[in-house]
């Protein structure tokens, strides 16, 4: 997940991979297909974080620069090709199985051939660990539901009130103080979000309470995961909180949309597209958003606090101008202005709690040397 993981980092260096520069493979929308690496690249030790799609170097303890850019683009096709597949198979509660299966199965096989070890869990440390996976999941499906529904970029535009959610459970449920400065930064976010939903065209109900459920069941995952810190390794973590977000996902999608996909579903999206594409398809999607997920609980505690910032910032203005580009999607002047003042306004809280954060680390690293 995002950040705020619920784990203390193991030391490592990252390594270069193979980049995904070249986006000319997403400009025809009909013809996109995913990068697929081979088996020896996806069984490469998790402990180096080798993992495909990714260029990520680790800062050390003076801040120095981090590179994060190509995760931005492994992102950006998840959603693309996340979306594409709800164009044939509109089931999002089922898509949101086959996302954290895929992982899990990937982990699974991990740990059978010792890439990484398995750490061992405790009843103590499932207890701190299920209400994790369970906003967790409850974010994923409720992301999901908005994604299937309305434009990807509509969501992602919901989806920068992130922060005010955050905010306002930092000050009423944990006690926090916010300074001014930052409930000020987030008055544009509000007042784009609001704007764009206003003239959106792709515009539901169903699609905006859903992207608003997933920013409260993120903010509620941030909490839970400050109280279940951990010494064991980010890639372990992950794969548990996979496991037991599985396993909440898994009865919503066989009530509500097992009839329909046991009836018509399945045998409609394969007549549409073939039995392979869309097993092909649903594979693709599940180890794309594994991947980023993995990669992003492994390498953001280690990025400068500015970095993480303005990385989470810029992710969001790919993935909405990716979408725009590749889907078509026609936007009226009010929305695209109040989308850009949202994520303008997500940009000035970010780099305030980001220099606060700082800040705070340097004054605390000041006084244990004193």
């Amino acid at each position: 997940f995002y950040s705020s993981s619920p784990h203390k980092l193991v030391n490592r260096n990252l390594t270069n991979s193979v980049p995904l520069r070249n986006l000319s493979i997403i400009a025809n929308s009909k013809n996109f297909e995913p990068i697929k690496p081979k088996c020896s690249q996806l069984l490469k030790p998790r402990n180096s974080v080798d993992v495909f799609i990714t260029k990520a170097v680790a800062a050390d303890a003076e801040d120095h620069d981090i590179e994060i850019t190509d995760g931005y683009f492994l992102n950006v096709i998840f959603n693309i090709l996340n979306k594409k597949v709800y164009n044939y198979f509109p089931y999002p509660y089922f898509v949101s199985v086959v996302h954290l299966l895929v992982g899990v199965t990937y982990c699974l096989i991990s740990w059978t051939v010792g890439l990484p070890k398995r750490a061992p869990i405790n009843k103590e440390l499932l207890a701190l660990l299920t209400p994790v996976a369970f906003c967790h999941a409850l974010g994923h499906v409720m992301s999901n539901v908005s994604f299937a529904t309305v434009a990807v970029s509509f969501t992602h535009t919901i989806k920068a009130l992130e922060p005010f959610f955050s905010a306002s459970a930092s000050q009423f449920v944990l006690g926090h103080q916010i300074p001014v400065s930052l409930w000020l930064s987030l008055a544009p976010v509000v007042i784009g979000v609001s704007m764009a939903s206003l003239t959106e065209l792709s515009f539901n109900w169903t699609g905006f309470i859903s992207a608003m459920i997933s920013n409260i069941a993120f903010t509620y995952r941030s909490i839970y995961s400050k109280k279940a810190m951990t010494g064991m390794d980010s890639t372990n973590v992950y794969a548990y909180i996979s496991i037991i977000a599985l396993l909440f996902c898994l009865p919503p999608a066989i009530f509500i949309e097992g009839p329909q996909l046991l009836q018509y579903g399945f045998r409609d999206a394969i007549a549409k597209v073939g039995l392979y594409k869309f097993l092909s398809d649903l594979f693709w999607i599940g180890m794309f958003y594994h991947l980023y997920n993995q990669i992003a609980t492994n390498t953001l505690e280690r990025v400068a606090p500015l970095t993480h910032a303005v990385g989470n910032v810029l992710k969001r203005v790919f993935v909405i101008g990716f979408s725009i580009v590749v889907f078509g999607n026609k936007i009226s002047t009010q929305t695209g202005i109040g989308t850009a003042i949202a994520i303008a306004g997500v940009a000035i809280y970010s780099l305030i709690k980001a220099r606060m954060e700082e800040q705070k680390r340097k004054a605390a690293a000041l006084a244990h040397a004193q």
